[in-house]
Formats: structure tokens, sequence, C-alpha cells
């Protein structure tokens, strides 16, 4: 029931689930963001199920350490906090929580050693109020009215990641670590290399635009912190492209030579 980062991760509490595919998408959703603590109350078909397994893409672990009980009370036993997501209306006085606000208030509970869990009804016909009320708090998802209805999958994947979004620093690097970024001196050499050939090329007209154009090129190269190999590839381009233009230019001059025999 612990997360990757050590916290106490909550458990997923599947209440007459219908699907063995369901349930193994369910398993695949909470490995993807550190849950492991899976339970099942009363699956329809029994368990285990092989299409559960098939479903899980190699999310194997909650499927293997899955129990089953035969109430939802039953399934609660050990914890100490669960909240039910739903989306229908409820006369029950419990408070409603987005999945955002939910995953903060279990983050807050796990720091404090509680041991959680988040139930969901089966695709069917979802939760029983007898069974919303044994819980502490209603999370719904923010779902455009005109089409409320997700499945199983979606609804935990969703609360699954708010939670991990508790746990973790926030969004992996953009790529994966590599070389410092070249120095100025090294930009500076791209920039007069790029600003020679284009000038050659007759790219900055009209000429009373040349500045403003020269200051724009070099402050879009110069967000994109390249490193020492990448301004000497950029600069072989560059090269590349002029002697193909020179080539160009010859044989054009030879053709006219050829005409004016």
């Amino acid at each position: 029931m612990t997360s990757g980062s050590g916290s106490l991760a909550p458990v997923v509490i599947l209440d007459a689930p219908q699907l063995g595919e369901n349930i193994g998408a369910v398993a695949r959703s909470m490995a993807n963001f550190g849950l492991s603590d899976l339970r099942l109350v009363n699956p329809r078909h029994g368990w285990p199920q092989e299409r559960a397994w098939a479903a899980a893409s190699g999310a194997d672990w909650p499927l293997n350490a899955a129990r089953t009980y035969d109430s939802v009370a039953g399934a609660m036993a050990g914890l100490t906090r669960v909240y039910a997501t739903t989306a229908r209306p409820r006369e029950l006085h419990l408070p409603v929580l987005t999945p955002r606000e939910a995953a903060a208030e279990l983050a807050a509970a796990a720091a404090r050693g509680e041991a959680t869990g988040l139930l969901f009804g089966g695709e069917r016909a979802g939760l029983e109020t007898a069974d919303v009320a044994l819980c502490q708090a209603v999370v719904t998802i923010p779902v455009d009215p005109r089409f409320h209805s997700l499945n199983l999958a979606q609804a935990v994947v969703l609360n699954a990641y708010e939670w991990r979004m508790t746990q973790a620093a926030g969004a992996p690097p953009r790529f994966r670590p590599g070389q410092p970024p070249a120095d100025l001196a090294a930009m500076h050499g791209l920039y007069a290399h790029l600003e020679a050939e284009l000038e050659a090329a007759g790219f900055f007209h009209p000429p009373e635009k040349k500045a403003s154009m020269v200051q724009n090129l070099r402050a879009a190269l110069g967000k994109a912190m390249f490193n020492d190999q990448e301004v000497r590839t950029l600069r072989g381009v560059i090269t590349a492209l002029s002697r193909g233009r020179g080539r160009v230019l010859e044989k054009l001059a030879r053709q006219r030579a050829t005409k004016e025999d």
C-alpha cells in the first residue's frame, strides 16, 4: 500500500465490477501512478479472471495481490478514511470534492499515518447510497453535464493521477540529461555564420528591417539553449546549404553562357 515516494497510497476498492477487462484496465491505471492495493467486492464472474491480466498489459502486481470481499464494509477493513467516487447527487450530507481536492486530503491523512481508500462503483449501477454512507466524502469528477458517464478505468486513472501529483515534484524533465549549453562565443559564431549566408541569399529585405530581423533570429536561437555539438551541427547545415546554393548558381551561369554562345 506504499507508493514509490514512501507515503501510504490509497487502496482502490471496486464494488461489483462486471468485466475482467475493466479490472485489468484499472490495475494498469493504478500501476501508472503508484497505487498497488486493489480490493474487489463481489466481482460478477468471480476471481481470478484471466482477461484481467491480459488487459493489464503487464501491470500484474495489483492483480496478483488483489483480495476479494463479500461487502463494501468488509473491504474497508483496516482503513480510517474512504472517499466514494460518484457523479450522482445524493441526499447524504457529505463533503463533495474534486479528485484534486480529494487527493490533497488523502495525502495529508497518509502523512499522519492514516490508511485511506477510494471506492468505485460497478460499471452498470454505480454505488449504492448505503455504501456511500460508509464513506467520509464524495469525489465527483467535473465532467461536462451533457455526458457525465466515465468508464471504470477512466475514473480510477483521474483520481490516481491527482494522487500522484501530491507525491511527485512535478513532470519529468523534457529531455534526458546531456551536454551543457554552448558558451556564448559559440552561439555568437553561429549567429554570424547564419546571418552572413542569409545576407548573401538576399533574405534581409527590405534592408531597413534587417536589424529587427537579426534580433528576432538571435532571440529564437538563444532560447533553444543548444549544446556545442548542436551548434557545430547547425553550422554544418548552413555550410551545406550555402554550398548547394553556390552549385545551383554555377549551373545557372553555365546555362546562360551556353545560350549566349
